[in-house]
């Protein structure tokens, strides 16, 4: 008799890839991170200075760059068959950055404080080219239809491609004809319906947000509660920043993006890039003058659908995302429901990338159905439901139609990752995805392990939300400047990109050629 839980399917596949006789072929994944941070005053209030230029161009450092606001830092790293290697390359540029900070701090958490209004908040500026104009007109449009305190809202992003000589080996575990791109693409998309089916144990385990700044809801409730002075909160949250309160867009509720395929994928982003939208024409899109937003469809452009996870395709210049996937395929997929973490100084570790690339790798391999739109409304809100109310004893989720403990299907789910922890761990004597693994299994357990339970708990000292995320924030700088021994090469590597940067957007505005409106056109009609 079978285990309650046991996905047949996914144990044949995973034994035919053992059997294969080469386990090491799902080692050496391609992982990335970017992560945002919020540049701020000791005060901790936002600060108001232009990005810094020992920092390089905004617009074309591959490496330190901006967000949604010129206060908002984003740092990105290459892609890294190891995690370490990652981690050592994101602690340098960290280095870096605050070297030239000043007496500025990068904000520890992912929730802001201390923004007394959206006007408060600086657009970010990439210099007089078309392109860079472009990039700051789209986010005044972001701001006017969100409002621009959501769009100060940090994360960490983690990028992952499974190793080139893995879909070989997963193309015979699978029987299929080839392992060609259309194959690949196809996995890819089988991850991300997963990822859609399972994604609500990520908030679990890796939220932490589950108080927010009462500056930040302006007034408004969310149902929150009072957690002392300046500070509001849900008792059993995970991530606010990936709730109603937070990041989960309301704007685009109505809009449905399928990832049962590539084609239906592209088609649907395509219309709401292309479908004008009432409320947003009312805005107005160039008034006197004055360019408001890109245009008034749905989505501006591609990257204004806000997902948990995306599919990627490194796009040549000037090339839009849809087209990119549409000529050449899924390269690797971006998860993007990752809470800064207060608690590591350069916001991520080690044992939650490990976990990730274990748990990417299982909803690849898992049976992944068509997802139909009832469906979809139920993994939406199991989702919220996690972020708002994770941690609540005896907490309950949808699954194929009838309600599940939350706990028991985590157990679940960490127990199918078991044997892909092993093929990872595969010639380390260390285990390293398996103690990542037993690491996360250990809060679903016991609930105070979780980082939003850990975060609550260092709050009941008396301290409001803004008061820890300050002395976080200056805890991580002083880690920063004080290390030992820093990787003056690198950092001189850093320093060389900048100034590349710099020249790089100059020559970008020297060649830029007609106007603003001719560019737009020529990039719509793409």
């Amino acid at each position: 008799m079978s285990r309650p839980g046991i996905d047949r399917v996914f144990e044949r596949r995973l034994a035919a890839l053992l059997n294969g006789g080469e386990p090491q072929l799902l080692q050496g994944g391609h992982k990335g991170v970017e992560k945002e941070s919020l540049r701020v005053l000791p005060s901790g209030s936002l600060a108001h200075t232009p990005h810094p230029p020992a920092l390089g161009s905004a617009l074309t450092n591959e490496h330190i760059t901006t967000d949604y606001s010129e206060s908002l830092i984003e740092l990105v790293t290459p892609a890294f068959s190891q995690s370490w290697q990652l981690l050592q390359y994101l602690l340098d540029l960290h280095q870096f950055v605050y070297r030239h900070l000043g007496d500025e701090l990068l904000w520890a958490t992912s929730m802001p404080c201390a923004i007394t209004s959206d006007a408060d908040i600086p657009l970010a500026q990439y210099g007089s080219s078309h392109v860079g104009r472009m990039k700051t007109v789209y986010r005044n449009g972001l701001g006017l239809r969100y409002g621009r305190m959501m769009q100060a809202i940090s994360g960490v992003h983690f990028n992952y491609s499974f190793p080139l000589p893995f879909w070989e080996a997963w193309a015979a575990a699978r029987a299929a004809s080839g392992h060609g791109q259309p194959f690949v693409s196809g996995c890819y998309f089988d991850l991300l319906r997963n990822y859609r089916r399972y994604g609500w144990l990520v908030l679990y385990l890796f939220g932490v947000s589950p108080v927010v700044c009462k500056s930040f809801l302006r007034g408004r409730r969310f149902g929150l509660e009072d957690f002392g002075a300046g500070t509001a909160f849900s008792p059993y949250a995970t991530s606010l920043r990936m709730s109603d309160v937070g990041y989960r867009n309301r704007n685009q509720a109505g809009l449905s993006v399928s990832v049962n395929n590539l084609e239906e994928y592209v088609h649907d982003l395509t219309r709401a890039i292309s479908t004008a939208y009432p409320p947003y024409e009312a805005l107005g899109v160039e008034v006197e003058g004055e360019w408001r937003q890109l245009n008034a469809n749905i989505l501006q452009i591609e990257n204004e659908y806000y997902s948990f996870i995306r599919p990627k395709r490194v796009a040549r210049s000037g090339e839009r995302p849809t087209k990119a996937l549409r000529r050449a395929g899924v390269e690797y997929v971006e998860v993007r429901a990752l809470d800064v973490s207060a608690f590591d100084p350069v916001g991520v570790n080690q044992n939650k990338l490990r976990f990730l690339e274990a748990f990417l790798a299982l909803c690849l391999m898992k049976e992944s159905a068509p997802i139909a739109a009832a469906e979809q409304a139920a993994l939406d809100d199991n989702h919220l439901t996690v972020a708002r109310r994770g941690r609540e004893p005896g907490l309950t989720l949808w699954r194929e139609g009838r309600s599940v403990p939350m706990r028991e299907w985590a157990r679940e789910l960490l127990d199918a990752m078991t044997g892909i922890c092993e093929v990872l761990d595969h010639g380390a004597a260390e285990r390293p995805y398996g103690q990542a693994l037993a690491t996360q299994a250990a809060k679903v357990e016991d609930v105070a392990l979780t980082p939003s339970a850990r975060l609550l708990a260092e709050l009941t000292a008396g301290e409001s939300f803004f008061d820890l995320a300050l002395r976080m924030s200056a805890t991580h700088k002083a880690y920063f400047l004080d290390l030992y021994a820093p990787n003056e090469e690198r950092l001189r590597e850093f320093s060389r990109e900048a100034q590349e940067s710099l020249a790089a957007q100059h020559s970008i505005e020297a060649a830029d050629r007609g106007t603003f409106e001719e560019y737009l056109a020529r990039y719509f009609a793409e």
